[in-house]
């Protein structure tokens, strides 16, 4: 392949870590280096010649430094073909090659997160930098590119291995690199100038990835992109897995429901909720939820809405599980927990959701506003000439929110704020209350008194015949069947209440 020599280089960039050897290698190799701002300053404090762009260009920085690099004398030499036609326009206009580019973009993303400030944020907005950078991964063939501070240490060890020399296979290899850097700081800028508009387009900037250790089974591979450690403290526990992160996220978004709610315990199995419960202390809390269904819990996930004291944690040490969520823990609560080094401990940073979801589908993407309605009180709309009484419409509003978290067809069973039954992924919605009857039945469950929330209406009056025969005296659906009207007349003949929210949950 190809190989160039390095003579000159120009460097430009933000962050200056790693770059001191890099720097005192190019001196060392006797490469000619350019420079300007601050990147110059510090050259300079390396007792290293540099010469100034400007000495180049024979123009100042201007317009507060939005304007330092963008020359013809600049881009001419990187641009510029190895070729007689080309090096004659060279010589023409005193332009000098410049052989390896290096720079670090202004931190936009970064600058966006910390401030509101947008003045501030449009300076972040690197015009010359990404200029530079898209410039020499054009003309790669005969340019090296360094775009980021991440492609430091790959600069430096080529320098030192291959003492300024490159093929074309490291050239084409950091133009990979400098484009995806240029692509994703785009799509950065686009999303922050496009949110709050009703102009839909996908385009998502995540440069963060983890290998995972297999996907969703161990024959699959599985790569996570995001910023895990901005949402969690990861305290204890093996390495985070394809399905600990899908049921992570089934977590945080079931708590989130209830992050303003007293103690709450839930326990997810495949991202299903098989536990939950509130009560006046976080142990009575993960006792109750733990009473649901006690063998589904097992290698479950589990999370909480309050911080983990040592009662608590002593109860929840008996049982294997995978995942602990909460908002903290107690000093002799997590020493006790992390003694089972592979138990994963987070600390949840916030029970944050996207308002927009998306997920691949064929050959190509969905994307959608996430479900983050939630009904009030105020939203139920009596259907029945019975009305649910107060205890009844705080469980029916608690139910609403277990079977908004399961997958559909679902129906969720609560009784003193505890779900004592649910069924979930069923083909019909007949045979989801079925499972949901036999679950609470089997864990000892009185249905006396219980009431009953469905993710989507009754097409048939039969769901609420099997809930009245049970004991079920309360029912929470969307409404909108053509037969609404014959489960309301079963439950007007059969004491019961129903109230409609106009709101379906499917979830798929």
């Amino acid at each position: 392949m190809a190989s160039k020599k390095i003579h000159s280089a120009l460097v430009s960039v933000y962050s200056k870590d790693g770059l001191e050897p890099i720097i005192r290698k190019l001196h060392e190799l006797g490469v000619v280096i350019y420079s300007t701002g601050g990147t110059q300053a510090y050259i300079q404090k390396l007792d290293i010649p540099v010469t100034a762009v400007e000495d180049l260009t024979s123009y100042p920085s201007i317009l507060d430094g939005r304007v330092k690099t963008l020359h013809p004398k600049v881009f001419g030499g990187i641009l510029a073909r190895r070729e007689e036609e080309h090096q004659d326009q060279l010589k023409k206009y005193e332009i000098p090659e410049i052989d390896l580019v290096i720079v670090d973009l202004y931190p936009f993303e970064q600058t966006v997160a910390e401030t509101d400030d947008e003045a501030e944020i449009i300076e972040k907005i690197d015009i010359g930098g990404v200029s530079l950078i898209r410039a020499a991964a054009k003309n790669f063939e005969d340019v090296v590119v360094v775009p980021s501070k991440e492609e430091y240490p790959m600069l430096l060890q080529l320098l030192e291995t291959k003492h300024g020399n490159t093929n074309l296979q490291d050239r084409h290899e950091l133009a990979r690199r400098a484009f995806k850097v240029s692509s994703n700081y785009d799509i950065a800028i686009f999303n922050y100038f496009n949110e709050g508009t009703t102009d839909v387009t996908f385009k998502y900037s995540i440069h963060r990835s983890d290998i995972l250790r297999y996907g969703e089974n161990p024959h699959q591979n599985g790569v996570f992109f995001g910023d895990f450690d901005k949402m969690f403290d990861k305290l204890n526990g093996k390495a985070i897995s394809y399905n600990n992160l899908v049921d992570i996220d089934a977590a945080v978004q079931l708590m989130r429901e209830f992050r303003s709610a007293a103690p709450t315990f839930a326990i997810l199995k495949h991202t299903n909720a098989c536990g939950v419960a509130t009560r006046p202390t976080l142990q009575e809390a993960w006792q109750a939820a733990l009473a649901c269904d006690s063998e589904s819990a097992f290698g479950g996930v589990f999370v909480c809405n309050r911080t983990v004291n040592l009662a608590t944690a002593q109860a929840i040490d008996a049982l294997f599980y995978e995942v602990l969520i909460a908002p903290d823990f107690q000093e002799d609560a997590l020493a006790l927990l992390s003694a089972k080094k592979n138990r994963i401990l987070l600390r949840v940073k916030d029970f944050f959701v996207r308002p927009r979801s998306f997920r691949s589908l064929l050959n190509g993407v969905v994307e959608q506003d996430t479900d983050l309605k939630i009904e009030t009180a105020a939203d139920l709309q009596q259907a029945t000439r019975k009305a649910p009484t107060l205890s009844e419409i705080n469980d029916l509003l608690f139910a609403n929110i277990c079977v908004k978290h399961l997958k559909s067809n679902a129906i969720a069973l609560v009784k003193n704020h505890q779900l004592i039954g649910m069924g979930c992924g069923q083909p019909s919605r007949v045979d989801a209350l079925r499972q949901a009857i036999a679950k609470a039945k089997v864990f000892g469950f009185d249905l006396q008194g219980a009431v009953m929330a469905s993710d989507a209406f009754f097409p048939f009056p039969d769901c609420v015949e099997i809930a009245g025969k049970e004991g079920i005296t309360a029912v929470l659906q969307p409404g909108g069947s053509v037969k609404d009207q014959e489960s309301i007349d079963y439950c007007d003949a059969h004491d019961m209440a129903m109230v409609m929210t106009g709101v379906r949950h499917f979830r798929h």
